[in-house]
């Protein structure tokens, strides 16, 4: 009994550290341990990106619904492709292009209401197989902070009316950059634009930005690539 009682403390005490030393894997790490099974991991990879990437999406498509359907939708896609995941780039750019692809669709569809169904469907890995993508990404709470962190205050919300006026293969940069944290390489892997052509997208972006804000008062001293 003595024994049986030890290995089962030691046991909890390898499975409590292996989930903390999640949180200090790469991305690419955590997808390959989502793959293998592990549920947690690909909760840490949700946890680490789903603000940015919500209010990257919620920018794209400027309605905090919508940006929840399709922040969703772009989920549900890395769970359905996570096995396919070769790294010829990293996990972050993979994650962008879905994203960017997913706004791209919902401009085509704005009132299709399919995505509910399909976030029922399991996420089919290890001992949490049974849980669905809605038991981890239903977190209005969450939501809520990063749309108040998006539109909380008059400067955001005029930078986000003269985005409205940016060309959108510039907007998507800027996105990319200033919401999403992406390096121009990362970006233009993306797009499949060259490195250089994203960094004068951002100046172009800028440029417009900055002439839009100043004509409403506003300094853009902050606003560099």
């Amino acid at each position: 009994m003595f024994v049986f009682s030890l290995f089962f403390i030691v046991a909890m005490g390898v499975t409590a550290l292996s989930l903390q030393a999640l949180k200090e894997l790469t991305d690419e790490e955590l997808l390959a341990h989502y793959n293998n099974g592990n549920m947690r991991a690909f909760e840490c990879l949700y946890e680490r990106h789903r603000k940015p990437v919500y209010n990257f999406i919620l920018r794209s498509v400027r309605s905090p619904q919508q940006a929840e359907e399709v922040m969703q939708e772009v989920f549900l896609s890395i769970v359905q492709n996570a096995s396919g995941y070769v790294q010829k780039a990293k996990f972050t750019t993979w994650l962008y292009t879905i994203a960017r692809n997913r706004c791209i669709d919902m401009s085509r569809r704005r009132n299709t209401r399919g995505v509910q169904t399909s976030l029922q469907q399991p996420m089919g890995r290890g001992d949490d197989a049974g849980r669905t993508l809605s038991d981890v990404v239903d977190d209005p709470t969450a939501m809520k902070a990063s749309m108040d962190r998006a539109f909380g205050s008059q400067f955001q919300g005029a930078v986000q009316e003269a985005l409205e006026k940016v060309p959108e293969e510039q907007r998507e940069v800027f996105l990319m950059r200033m919401v999403g944290g992406l390096s121009y390489q990362e970006i233009g892997e993306a797009l499949d634009i060259s490195e250089n052509t994203a960094k004068s997208r951002m100046r172009y972006a800028l440029g417009k930005l900055r002439g839009e804000l100043e004509a409403l008062g506003y300094s853009t001293d902050d606003l560099k690539a």
